[in-house]
């Protein structure tokens, strides 16, 4: 006898109910939801939990309690949509209903599962963060962005290729002993690279708001080597084929190297960085909003735009304050970008050093630590107005129900 707790619909579990009793399982818990579930799992004595791969009734925090209590987790999933849903939060025990009973039981009992595939039909977006030097806030930016995507449902990886300081792994606390991109970037030299090994050497960023993938990137820099520039466009578009959004971290260096090299077939450190962006679909390009940070902004603008197609670039300006450019630090900074570099309309974002050291100290995105903060704020607007795509309006209709037309 298997002692179980599930969180499925009503419809669901008067479907499951007569095969839990034949095969002799007996339920201690039924719940209505995930969040439910996670708060009585650890009292309830299951040794199982059988759930729906519906948002309602699987969650972060649901996976999470079902690891700390060492329960197995199995979704059932009523299609490719709730079997998507299942893997963007790292749930691998999924079971399509169409598969019969006996595959639940099978993955009840921990067998060989067979899983729900996971679609490949999927074409991504990548979306690269790039800034000068100086520390304008790239990685930080990244990671937010990644946050606030997967916040908005969205399956999302978040990819380091720093060549020169990787960051991301140290941002959320995780562990960049064997760095995962440089994995991945191994196995795309290999022809090998697929969803699988992707999941494989990925590490997930947990989060109730919406956790997301991160490939990490190299601890040391004297390891730029192994990011040649084919693997990393292998390996991004690799990654186009598992999640909706690859957000991508990047060097600051746009300088092309081969000009003073005599091996033109050697390594190039910047070359992961120029590749990405030249893959990109979108680019953010962020920038400190001092005089120092403007100024080195303005001159590494001229040659971002001799990398990519200029219509894929977003301006973001970081660090917004009035001790840093004077009174009217917005108007300041709009009127500097479009004056002498032919900027407009670029996202600001301000700068709140108290939110920061709290999302960095507790190894969490700002939605995590302080959802209701103005740099949250600022950038979740970024999110929805520059990368996610706009609604279609819906057609203006008269009194008659007539659809209007603009004259």
């Amino acid at each position: 006898m298997t002692l179980l707790a599930i969180a499925v619909p009503v419809a669901v579990e008067d479907r499951v109910n007569a095969e839990l009793v034949r095969h002799g399982h007996d339920v201690v818990a039924r719940c209505d939801s995930a969040d439910e579930l996670a708060s009585v799992l650890a009292l309830s004595g299951a040794e199982r939990a059988l759930v729906a791969a519906e948002p309602r009734y699987l969650t972060d925090r649901l996976m999470a309690e079902a690891d700390a209590q060492g329960i197995r987790l199995v979704a059932l999933a009523d299609g490719d949509e709730g079997s998507r849903f299942a893997a963007s939060i790292g749930l691998q025990e999924v079971v399509l209903v169409d598969a019969g009973w006996e595959a639940v039981e099978a993955a009840l009992r921990g067998d060989e599962l067979r899983t729900a595939p996971t679609p490949v039909d999927r074409v991504g977006q990548l979306v690269v963060v790039w800034g000068p030097s100086g520390s304008p806030g790239r990685t930080t930016l990244a990671v937010n962005i990644a946050a606030e995507l997967a916040a908005d449902g969205h399956s999302v990886a978040l990819a380091d290729v720093d060549t020169h300081s990787g960051s991301v792994a140290p941002t959320l606390g995780l562990l960049d002993e064997a760095p995962g991109f440089a994995a991945a970037c191994r196995l795309a030299g290999a022809d090998s690279l697929d969803v699988q090994q992707l999941e494989r050497i990925g590490q997930r960023y947990l989060s109730a708001h919406g956790s997301f993938w991160v490939l990490t990137g190299i601890g040391r820099p004297s390891r730029w080597p192994e990011l040649s520039a084919s693997r990393v466009v292998a390996t991004l578009r690799a990654c186009r084929d598992w999640v909706d959004y690859t957000v991508v971290d990047t060097g600051f260096s746009l300088e092309n190297d081969e000009e003073i090299s005599s091996d033109l077939h050697a390594p190039r450190r910047n070359a992961a960085t120029i590749a990405a962006l030249r893959e990109a679909d979108q680019v953010i390009a962020v920038g400190a909003a001092d005089p120092v940070g403007l100024s080195r902004f303005l001159r590494a603008h001229v040659d971002l735009m001799e990398t990519v197609v200029t219509d894929r670039v977003t301006v973001a300006m970081n660090k917004i304050r009035p001790g840093a450019i004077g009174p009217s630090p917005a108007a300041q900074v709009t009127g500097s970008l479009e004056r002498f570099g032919g900027i407009t309309a670029p996202v600001l974002i301000p700068h709140d050093q108290a939110t920061l050291d709290a999302a960095i100290l507790a190894g969490k995105t700002i939605y995590d630590t302080a959802a209701r903060s103005g740099v949250r704020t600022a950038i979740g607007e970024l999110v929805t107005s520059r990368i996610l795509p706009r609604p279609q309006e819906a057609p203006r209709r008269n009194w008659l129900g007539r659809v209007v037309t603009a004259s």
